[in-house]
């Protein structure tokens, strides 16, 4: 999409914010509670400047990142050379079948236009027992409501975007054929919410409760 080659250049500026700041830490203590291998070769798709490529390869993971924007990827490759980043599709992944242990996708599925074939491009890269991870804005919340109205007036990534439910997702996993699916979701409050210290502790702690509630949901399947 060339809105993200348009933004790539200040795409990790929201990070310093501190609503950004406190998104991103609760969005990746969600992610990473879910996972549940320890080690192997590694996916991010939908890498953009590579941020869970980062904590993936922190985390010990052998890690690749794709993505479909170039100048996205130009912010990832400096932020860590060290790592391989392929500028490709995520209907046709060139990689051959069941070489991965890992597929993490965050924030991407808002943006493709056929998720079923997606699914099936990872079920077939995945190794048996393999594990995938996919991170969406969530159709049911408060936020989704937010975002759109905002999206109406002020161009954002949003305005292009189809947000899933929980339920979605699994569906899209049991089609491809996943198994062993468990959805979670977090953050219940407005961007806007000034107190963050209270907005982490109550995320917490309802995140397990109201897990089709949260603003982010993550989706962990097997194959």
């Amino acid at each position: 999409m060339k809105y993200f080659d348009k933004i790539a250049k200040v795409y990790d500026s929201w990070y310093t914010t501190k609503t950004g700041s406190y998104v991103d830490k609760t969005e990746k203590e969600l992610v990473l509670s879910l996972l549940k291998i320890e080690k192997g070769f590694s996916l991010d798709l939908g890498c953009g400047t590579g941020n869970y490529t980062l904590e993936l390869h922190k985390k010990g993971f052998e890690v690749i990142g794709l993505d479909s924007s170039k100048e996205m990827l130009k912010v990832a490759r400096k932020k860590v050379p060290k790592l391989l980043f392929i500028n490709g599709n995520a209907y046709f992944l060139p990689f051959k079948d069941q070489v991965f242990s890992l597929v993490v996708s965050i924030t991407m599925f808002e943006f493709i236009k056929e998720p079923t074939k997606v699914m099936k491009e990872i079920y077939r890269v995945l190794k048996p027992g393999g594990e995938v991870l996919i991170g969406t804005m969530n159709g049911r919340s408060l936020w989704f409501l937010f975002k759109r109205i905002k999206s109406l007036f002020v161009e954002t990534a949003y305005r292009y975007a189809r947000f899933y439910t929980p339920k979605e997702l699994k569906n899209l996993c049991q089609k491809a054929g996943f198994k062993n699916i468990e959805t979670r979701g977090i953050i219940f409050f407005p961007s806007f919410f000034p107190f963050t210290q209270l907005a982490f502790k109550l995320d917490r702690k309802l995140n397990r409760i109201f897990k089709n509630f949260g603003a982010f949901v993550v989706v962990r399947a097997e194959k």
